[in-house]
């Protein structure tokens, strides 16, 4: 019998991140609607985790994905959710979210 260890989930720093993007990774804003509406990063593409199962599989597997949520925990739990059960291995957490996006001063949308 094996126990469903939690994966190591890769992370990007918002820095690494602004550079990842400009050479074409994909970032997702996985937030929900009220929280995309009031602000966002420019560029992100909006997939709010409570419709996962309605977009995950859409998902490019030959370029890098960045998720975000508000401060990285549920861009990580996602991440780690479909590593393990959809074998995705392209997925990096922007760690801190758009709260750490912006303490790095990097713009957002309003």
């Amino acid at each position: 019998m094996h126990s469903h260890q939690p994966v190591e989930v890769p992370s990007v720093t918002p820095l690494e991140a602004v550079d990842m993007i400009a050479d074409g990774a994909m970032l997702i804003d996985v937030r929900e609607q009220d929280e995309w509406d009031s602000e966002r990063i420019p560029g992100a593409e909006f997939l709010p985790m409570s419709q996962i199962n309605g977009w995950f599989a859409d998902l490019p597997r030959d370029r890098t994905i960045i998720v975000q949520c508000n401060s990285g925990r549920r861009s990580a739990s996602i991440i780690q959710a479909l590593m393990t059960q959809a074998g995705f291995d392209n997925l990096l957490n922007l760690t801190g979210g758009i709260v750490g996006w912006k303490f790095q001063n990097q713009p957002v949308e309003r």
